[in-house]
């Protein structure tokens, strides 16, 4: 389970997953290649500027300037930035998949740092300056069901995963939902996700423990909640391989990890442009 801990941390960092994805919508009909050209591999990459906010006290944002979009497609395995998967079911109705991931709170747990704080959680004065840091938490890996269908309407995704690496020891339940709109070399897909995120896996990302609290960082233990985010990405194709990507996205961290004294802003934001090509 470590193995495949490292394996899946690796693709997934390599694919710079932190939700600012560039990857396009169905590439337009006009500059679509032959099915005798197809590729089991999508290999791409974005040159521009992205920066995906930070929700946690003493934190910094996190910029992307590269990036990547790997994937791979076989008859049944996948892998598809960050997604290992195996395709159970695939007919009219829609597909169903067994997929392993990385879960993403992590990366906000990496780029903080420690200040001196002279006022306590409650607003007293402390006799003396305390260090006050955001505690560390790791990566966890976390494996379930997912289940897709598209259509005119537009593209439907749920999925159920729990954390197998014994990290958090919780589940989450995703439901996303995606209507893209194609007109000439243009591409736009707004997107709207729920994210439910049981009360381990709440707690052990923006809870704060016995042993973590002080003066200046009070006990917190969090309960279950419902995450939502609208988002957006947009492409403009230049040719078949190089587009011009721009994408968007907004979420909402659930009332229970929101009043956490870890979190500072109960939002997170995120965008990125650039040009991307598809190799």
């Amino acid at each position: 389970m470590k193995a495949l801990a490292r394996i899946l941390l690796f693709c997934w960092a390599a694919s710079a997953a932190c939700q600012l994805r560039a990857e396009p919508a169905d590439m337009p009909a006009n500059l679509s290649v032959s099915d005798e050209a197809v590729s089991p591999w999508r290999i791409g990459a974005a040159l521009g500027y992205g920066e995906r906010s930070n929700p946690l006290i003493q934190s910094e944002p996190i910029h992307v300037v590269v990036d990547v979009d790997i994937a791979w497609f076989g008859k049944r395995w996948f892998f598809d930035n960050g997604d290992l998967g195996f395709t159970l079911r695939d007919n009219s109705k829609g597909t169903l998949n067994l997929i392993a991931r990385v879960n993403s709170d992590r990366v906000f747990f990496g780029r903080t740092n420690t200040q001196f704080v002279s006022v306590g959680s409650d607003g007293s004065q402390l006799p003396e300056p305390v260090p006050l840091r955001v505690p560390d938490r790791d990566y966890a890996v976390e494996l379930g069901f997912e289940w897709l269908a598209d259509g005119r309407w537009g593209r439907f995704a749920v999925a159920g995963l729990h954390d197998v690496s014994r990290t958090h020891d919780g589940f989450s339940v995703d439901a996303e939902f995606a209507y893209p709109w194609y007109r000439a070399r243009w591409t736009v897909e707004p997107t709207i996700m729920l994210r439910y995120k049981s009360a381990a896996l709440n707690d052990y990302y923006w809870g704060v423990r016995a042993t973590e609290a002080s003066s200046a960082l009070p006990v917190y233990v969090v309960s279950s909640g419902l995450n939502w985010q609208l988002g957006a990405r947009a492409s403009y194709y230049l040719s078949s391989h190089l587009r011009f990507t721009a994408s968007i996205n907004y979420e909402r961290l659930n009332d229970a990890a929101a009043g956490s004294p870890l979190v500072r802003d109960p939002e997170v934001t995120a965008f990125f442009a650039g040009l991307a090509y598809q190799f």
